[in-house]
């Protein structure tokens, strides 16, 4: 599985790229995505997915629908 963020609720605060131990948030034109083939949802690393719980917006960041 992977997170995703959801672009109409993302600032672009960039508080998300720096935690992410996979380095699969990315940046393109100040949109930031997730890349769905590299991300763990950081469960080598952490409980929870670390971009969440530094985003300053609730559900801007969420589970990748199947």
């Amino acid at each position: 599985m992977a997170m995703t963020i959801i672009a109409d609720e993302c600032t672009a605060c960039g508080d998300c790229k720096p935690v992410c131990p996979t380095k699969s948030i990315l940046v393109r034109k100040g949109v930031f995505t997730i890349d769905a083939r590299t991300c763990t949802e950081c469960e080598d690393d952490s409980d929870e997915p670390q971009c969440i719980l530094v985003c300053p917006v609730d559900n801007c960041i969420v589970p990748l629908a199947a």
